[in-house]
């Protein structure tokens, strides 16, 4: 006999699958076992029992007919009783032996193939419907996408934060008792059994779950980095899912195969059920072997097959309907598309988004088994529901004692925290009431709380790459307080609009490009709101100065404008800058200085690093720009200084490194108010004696040029304290070199001096760590002037 549990791995699944099997399919699986117990049954009796029993008719050969063995069918135990005393004692003269071969004969010649072979074909039929209904979990194509789905489905459906989140925005935190973090009993109470699978741990039927108080809605960090993962696997597992629509045709496909086949097996079922009869007429050839050739054969089963076949018949109507109904759910609504209207409505997480294709498919079944799954699941397709937990993950890292650990004075002297490449902004920061800046770089996504309020001592914010969203409240919190703003973009439309309503902002830094088209008009948002602005720094490819810096034209002070190379054409608009004292204009394409620069009379100090300028002719009108005291024209291509640099008397400080200087004019040494001069990084031979009138000057750079010799009228100049001359042709340094009693710093490297003058031990201020030079010179130096300068 075979039990029906070796057909076991033709229905039963993975227990976690059941949730993808609507009420339908589970009746289906119900009847599908109850048929092919009918089969088995049926297969056990004809192969343990004789099938047929026959005798020899006594009528003549031409009269024997079918009607002969009807004749014999009893009409009741009477009459039956007297035909079996009427017939009693007649001899057939066969023996055992023949009566078997009779019996197999008729049994292969005489009896419809139906009656023969109905219980296989029961089983035969209903393993085919079993392959049908489980063959999309079967299929290597299909099975990886439920496998996975069902694997998150369950893992969403028990994640502490699909509680937390649910609860959040329906506000069952503030209604008293609420379902809380819903755990399956599998999980909660058979998680170290062996033997049970993970994912019939986590998939636990609806109702089967407990609840504990709402109390517990706190993550930890584990919990935190998990759901964060989940999150990542809906993603990716959305995007390949809603690529394709496999699942639902081979639903389909499978269903009509199911509607087709079950047509077919009730209508020959109907056909031939009624050739299963009891009693069946036999004529086989058998004479000269027996010594007749008819017979009436009795089937002893057929009475029970025939029951059996009535009963398969009515079972197989049941499994039709649920097969035409499947049908009817399949194609009377569009199953390739599935809406959360309702989830949405009743979480209030307005962004969860609509899916499609298989995607949309499961889903649906999903809800035939239970719709909580869905809503659950919906928890992690929200991108709100997402950078919550993304705000929980960052406060359990980011505690207020390792942000406090990170705490320094930036530059400005502010106490200031930094915070870099952070998937948002941790709320922990709000409670470092000390915080005087905050400097926020590559931060995809920041959203100042009302919490920001609790900086009071907040005067400086850096948004390097890191969009920020200001709620009123918040803002205007910060228009009276913040004094310094850094914001950097990929394109300045990206900066925030309330940057420009900070009243009481000091400096602006802004980095950023203009749009193709827009570049050469330069249109930056309004400054009117700024009223205290004193500093403006603007990194861009503007093509002329931004129209509306003259909107703070009256109390700006520093205007710093970066260009990366693109060239600045426009510059009108800077002389209406009539308080600014620092101007710098870097990488600006320059070949000229520009005429607008001296209408500036307060300009103070002049940048124009990084520019193409090859001529500084116009070095004359600087003599109207009366307050001159720092010029920087390093990084050009200045070929040479003119004569009318002499007018510049005012100058404290000259930049000219980096250009293509070979001699300097003698005039220079009429700027006697010049402290810094610093020429390095040039092509110099030679240096005009008059530089020894330069009687203020404090720092002299000649590194990196092409010196032979030093005038000795350079060592006039007693007030220098730091001589930079390293990497020059240098043979000798004069002896004059002590006369520098309040040097410093000295610098010889790179030279080629074959010994250091001893007067170097006149220079009270020079130690050995200001003193720049090949270790075996200082070790030719006397002893007394080594230790001179070693000490203390």
């Amino acid at each position: 006999m075979i039990p029906v549990a070796e057909f076991k791995q033709f229905t039963e699944q993975q227990p976690a699958f059941k949730v993808l099997k609507p009420w339908w399919d589970v009746l289906a699986e119900y009847l599908t076992v109850a048929m092919l117990m009918i089969g088995v049954f049926g297969c056990t009796l004809q192969v343990t029992q004789d099938k047929i029993i026959c005798l020899p008719s006594h009528e003549a050969q031409e009269n024997s007919s079918d009607g002969s063995c009807q004749q014999l069918l009893p009409r009741g135990v009477s009459e039956q009783m007297g035909a079996l005393r009427e017939v009693s004692g007649l001899k057939n003269n066969l023996d055992l032996q023949q009566y078997s071969f009779i019996n197999q004969l008729c049994y292969e010649t005489a009896l419809h193939w139906y009656a023969k072979y109905f219980p296989y074909l029961v089983v035969i039929h209903t393993l085919i419907f079993m392959v049908c209904t489980s063959f999309w979990f079967k299929f290597p194509g299909t099975s990886s996408k439920i496998e996975h789905f069902i694997s998150i489905l369950g893992k969403c459906f028990d994640s502490p934060w699909t509680t937390r989140a649910l609860s959040e925005v329906s506000g069952e935190n503030h209604k008293g008792p609420a379902p809380g973090r819903v755990v399956a009993v599998a999980a909660a109470t058979g998680a170290g059994k062996a033997g049970e699978g993970e994912k019939e741990k986590v998939l636990a039927e609806p109702e089967k779950v407990v609840t504990e108080p709402p109390a517990v809605t706190l993550l930890d960090k584990k919990e935190g980095e998990q759901a964060k993962a989940l999150f990542e696997k809906v993603k990716k597992f959305r995007v390949h899912v809603e690529e394709g629509d496999i699942l639902y045709t081979m639903y389909i496909r499978q269903t009509v195969l199911k509607v087709c086949k079950f047509f077919a097996i009730l209508v020959y079922n109907l056909i031939y059920v009624e050739k299963i009869s009891f009693l069946v007429a036999c004529r086989v050839e058998t004479s000269e072997v027996t010594g007749y050739a008819s017979f009436c054969c009795n089937h002893t089963k057929a009475h029970l097959f025939s029951k059996l076949a009535f009963c398969y018949i009515s079972f197989m109507c049941v499994y039709g309907l649920t097969c035409l109904y499947t049908l009817y759910w399949l194609f009377h609504r569009p199953l390739k598309e599935y809406s959360f209207r309702s989830v949405r409505e009743e979480t209030g997480m307005v962004d969860i988004p609509d899916v499609k294709n298989d995607f949309a498919f499961m889903l649906h079944l999903i809800d035939q088994y239970d719709s909580l799954y869905s809503k659950r699941f919906a928890v992690f397709l929200s991108e709100v529901s997402e950078s919550r937990l993304k705000q929980l993950n960052l406060n359990h890292e980011w505690t207020p004692e390792k942000l406090r650990q990170k705490l320094q004075r930036n530059a400005g002297g502010r106490l200031e925290l930094g915070l870099c490449m952070l998937p948002g902004l941790p709320d922990t920061v709000f409670e470092l009431s000390e915080l005087e800046a905050l400097r926020l770089e590559a931060i995809c996504d920041v959203t100042f709380p009302p919490g920001l309020s609790q900086l009071v001592h907040l005067q400086e914010l850096s948004l390097l790459h890191s969009p920020a969203r200001l709620p009123f409240s918040s803002q205007v919190f910060l228009r009276d307080r913040l004094k310094v703003i850094r914001v950097k973009c990929e394109e300045l439309r990206e900066v925030p609009l309330w940057v420009f309503g900070l009243r009481s902002l000091e400096e602006l830094h802004l980095e950023g490009l203009f749009p193709a088209e827009l570049a050469r008009a330069a249109v930056l948002e309004s400054l009117r709101e700024l009223k205290q602005l004193k500093v403006l720094s603007l990194r861009s490819n503007a093509g002329k100065v931004p129209a509306s810096v003259t909107d703070v034209a009256g109390h700006l002070q520093r205007l710093s404008l970066h260009n990366d190379g693109a060239r600045l054409l426009a510059l009108n608009s800077l002389k209406k800058l009539v308080a600014l004292r620092e101007l710098e204009l870097v990488a600006c394409g320059l070949e000229r200085i520009p005429h607008a620069v001296f209408s500036l009379g307060a300009l103070q100090e002049l940048d124009l690093r990084d520019n193409h300028l090859r001529s500084i002719e116009e070095i004359l009108s600087f003599q109207h720009c009366r307050k001159l005291l720092t010029l920087r024209l390093w990084h050009n291509q200045i070929a040479y200084v003119p004569e009318h640099v002499r007018k510049l008397r005012g100058l404290e400080q000259l930049y000219l490194s980096h250009n293509k200087l070979e001699t300097l004019p003698t005039q220079l040494g009429l700027c006697t108010s010049l402290r810094l001069l610093d020429v390095s990084h040039n092509g110099l031979r030679t240096l005009p004696p008059e530089l020894g009138l330069l009687q203020s000057l404090q720092h002299l750079a000649l590194s990196y040029n092409a010196l032979e010799a030093l005038p000795d009228e350079l060592f006039f100049c007693r007030k220098l304290r730091t001589l930079l001359l390293g990497y020059n042709h240098l043979r000798l340094l004069s002896t004059h070199v002590g006369a520098l009693r309040a040097l410093s710093r000295l610098e010889l490297k790179g030279n080629r001096l074959e010994v250091l003058p001893e007067e170097l031990g006149n220079c009270g201020g020079l130690k050995k760590a200001g003193l720049l030079v090949e270790d075996t010179l200082y070790e030719g130096l006397p002893a007394e002037v080594r230790e001179k300068m070693e000490a203390e």
